[in-house]
């Protein structure tokens, strides 16, 4: 049975490296659209990397014209400063798509894990090829690309049942 097709815009924040990944979703089907990696200066300043994160975020939205978001949630650490960092990243990752007026859903990273791979113990590698495995073609880089790919799996698999933050723009 099929349904209509969802393009789902996957997305692993960071403020160094920010993961996104694009796949389309029709039932149980699911295709590899595109996958990347934004990087940003460590050099610069705070402001500036989190401007080029929102820049760089609005292009991938205009040029895949997803229908919603996915977002995974903060990993709190030990290290405060790294963790507040990794906010402001997220921050952005909330509200670039929620400003382009989709729907944005947030997933934790045991409950990712659990979608893509059948354990919230998984670790990156058994992610990372799980995700080869489902959406054959997807190039990622590195795996903040394939952890935003699962972000966008889980989506696809959760979409029916969870509650969006939703932004009208």
């Amino acid at each position: 049975m099929s349904g209509r097709v969802v393009r789902i815009l996957g997305l692993d924040p960071g403020l160094r490296f920010t993961g996104w990944g694009v796949l389309e979703a029709e039932g149980n089907r699911l295709r590899h659209v595109a996958d990347g990696v934004i990087a940003t200066d460590g050099d610069e300043s705070v402001p500036l990397r989190l401007k080029a994160l929102d820049d760089a975020l609005a292009g991938i939205l205009a040029r895949y014209s997803p229908d919603e978001a996915a977002v995974e949630e903060t990993y709190v650490n030990r290290n405060a400063t790294a963790t507040l960092k990794l906010g402001y990243a997220r921050g952005v990752a909330l509200l670039a798509p929620a400003k382009a007026g989709l729907a944005v859903f947030e997933y934790g990273a045991k409950t990712v894990k659990m979608a893509v791979v059948g354990t919230g113990a998984a670790d990156k590698d058994q992610v990372g090829q799980m995700v080869r495995r489902l959406l054959p073609g997807a190039a990622q880089k590195r795996a903040d690309a394939a952890d935003a790919l699962a972000v966008a799996i889980c989506h696809a698999h959760h979409r029916a049942t969870v509650t969006a933050w939703k932004v009208r723009a």
